[in-house]
């Protein structure tokens, strides 16, 4: 992006915004030409008072369109920027079916439009392209919503389905770039909109995504009771059916358990917790995707692994990564073996190994940068390499440490 001429940038930021070039010359107070001839370089723009005014209308640092270094590198383009932020907070605020009960109702969208753009969402959240999704993401909220409050009885559950997973796609992403009470509120409505969808399998996958948010929040202990509690009620077997999907949703519950309970440090219900979802691991026979859970024998794994990093063991944890099979680690999506990455690296980060925890910063760069560039936990990672390589860095790891712009 630094290497890009200055129109290159403004085009760039404009898009992001989504604004058309008429619109953004309306409010320079330009033509749409002058735009065009700015962007394609024909034109330069050679007075600092109207870039200041390019970057007050596209809301961004001044520094970011004349290529230097902001407060924050946004160089890897796919970081949120608080402008993204603010913009799902404001779709996340909004009451459509609330407003519904009153009056009429909102257009809805077809609703197999819905189904195929919340698929869409989910495959671009597990390929770890966060930035794409956090930008379609506003949109994306306001059309499930209004599905959800748009459809009458006999479509309704289903449009309760899918505006419950958009809100369970919302909180995932926004835990991981950070934005924590964003998160559980998504989350929070996930289950909420869960009970109307008459899905309890849903609701309990809802639960895991509350606990998330809660545990990135500081409050493990809730999170593990809750975890625990729900994992209990969709347990396979007595009343329960043994099926794919409900093996793979009480799995994940004792997994997310098993990482709030390493987060207070309670290793024995870690260990009990991760013998439970081996059980069902072992039942469900392999690795599958149900309720976009991932879960499965080598899922298992890698929570065993980040379960050993969050309770400080860190040998541990690399020795369990060793023991992962390639072609089953290969078969996962890449946000899953990148946030795998990501753990290792805190794994060789603990046992003083800082050569190959920047070899694992940078393999998980290979297959998802955002997982690595955008993520608050991989800077402080990146930053403890840096501190503790003697001499210089190698190259690979200075160039990823200036895209992600942590210094030493």
């Amino acid at each position: 992006m630094d290497d890009l001429p200055i129109g290159r940038r403004v085009a760039y930021w404009r898009g992001r915004r989504k604004m058309s070039q008429q619109v953004f010359a309306d409010r320079l107070g330009k033509s749409k030409s002058w735009v065009d001839k700015v962007e394609r370089g024909v034109r330069r723009l050679d007075k600092f008072s109207v870039v200041y005014e390019i970057a007050d209308i596209l809301q961004v640092d001044v520094q970011l369109l004349l290529g230097k270094d902001p407060e924050r590198r946004t160089d890897a383009l796919n970081c949120i920027d608080q402008v993204e932020v603010e913009e799902i907070r404001a779709a996340l605020e909004r009451y459509d079916s609330m407003s519904a009960y009153f009056d009429a109702a909102p257009y809805p969208p077809p609703l197999a439009d819905m189904r195929k753009a919340v698929s869409h969402a989910w495959l671009t959240y597990q390929y770890g392209r966060y930035g794409m999704l956090t930008r379609a993401l506003p949109k994306l909220l306001r059309d499930a919503q209004a599905a959800d409050a748009g459809y009458g009885a006999d479509q309704a559950r289903e449009a309760a389905h899918l505006l419950g997973q958009v809100y369970q796609i919302a909180s995932s992403v926004l835990r991981k770039l950070g934005e924590c009470d964003l998160a559980w509120l998504a989350a929070d409505r996930s289950m909420a909109v869960a009970q109307r969808a008459d899905d309890p399998l849903l609701a309990g996958i809802a639960t895991t995504r509350v606990c998330n948010a809660l545990v990135a929040m500081g409050r493990p202990r809730p999170a593990l009771e809750l975890n625990v509690r729900i994992a209990n009620r969709l347990a396979p077997g007595g009343g329960n059916d043994v099926t794919p999907e409900r093996l793979s949703v009480y799995g994940m519950l004792l997994l997310q358990g098993a990482m709030a309970a390493a987060r207070i440090g309670d290793s024995a219900t870690v260990d009990d917790l991760l013998s439970g979802a081996k059980e069902a691991a072992t039942l469900l026979g392999g690795d599958q995707n149900h309720y976009w859970t991932s879960f499965g024998p080598t899922n298992l794994e890698l929570h065993r692994a980040a379960a050993a990093v969050e309770l400080g063991d860190g040998g541990r944890a690399v020795e369990t990564h060793h023991r992962i099979a390639d072609p089953a680690f290969n078969a996962l999506l890449p946000e899953r073996r990148a946030h795998h990455l990501l753990d290792i690296a805190r794994g060789f980060a603990q046992i003083g190994d800082v050569a190959n925890a920047g070899e694992m910063l940078l393999r998980g760069d290979r297959l998802a940068p955002s997982e690595i560039r955008c993520r608050p936990i991989a800077h402080e990672v990146m930053s403890d390499v840096l501190r503790r390589t003697r001499g210089a860095p190698p190259p690979p790891i200075a160039e990823l440490a200036e895209h992600m712009g942590v210094g030493v």
